[in-house]
């Protein structure tokens, strides 16, 4: 018997595993292509949208009811936003919290806010800005 004789007619029996192994690719890629191409879009909006603040205390100084923070905030133009601020007595307990707002067009700000305590502070924490 030949070779000839022992192939079968193309097309009469169905695909043959190769093409349905390569169809099965071709679709699982898509798929995963798109999903990559979805997960980017997602980054890239929150990336561009987001609008971000932050800040750092420079200096501060503290009386029995008082602490005066130097903050330098950074943030997007015409971005509205708070940081809050907190001290805390030499035992670690809070003495004094508040929201200071920052808005306008600068993108930054240097100011002195002042944090009034119940006790003597001993500490100027920054615990965060957030837009809005």
């Amino acid at each position: 018997m030949s070779t000839a004789s022992t192939r079968l007619p193309e097309g009469r029996y169905g695909r043959s595993s190769d093409e349905r192994a390569d169809r099965k690719l071709k679709i699982s890629g898509a798929v995963l292509g798109a999903v990559l191409l979805a997960l980017v879009g997602y980054f890239a909006y929150h990336y561009v949208v987001q609008t971000k603040i932050s800040a750092q205390v420079i200096t501060f100084d503290a009386t029995d009811h008082a602490v005066k923070a130097h903050l330098e905030v950074h943030k997007d133009s015409g971005t509205a936003g708070y940081c809050t601020l907190r001290s805390q007595a030499a035992d670690g307990s809070e003495v004094g919290r508040a929201d200071f707002r920052f808005t306008g067009p600068a993108t930054r700000i240097d100011k002195v806010v002042t944090l009034r305590t119940t006790a003597k502070g001993t500490t100027a924490e920054l615990l965060g800005c957030h837009a809005g």
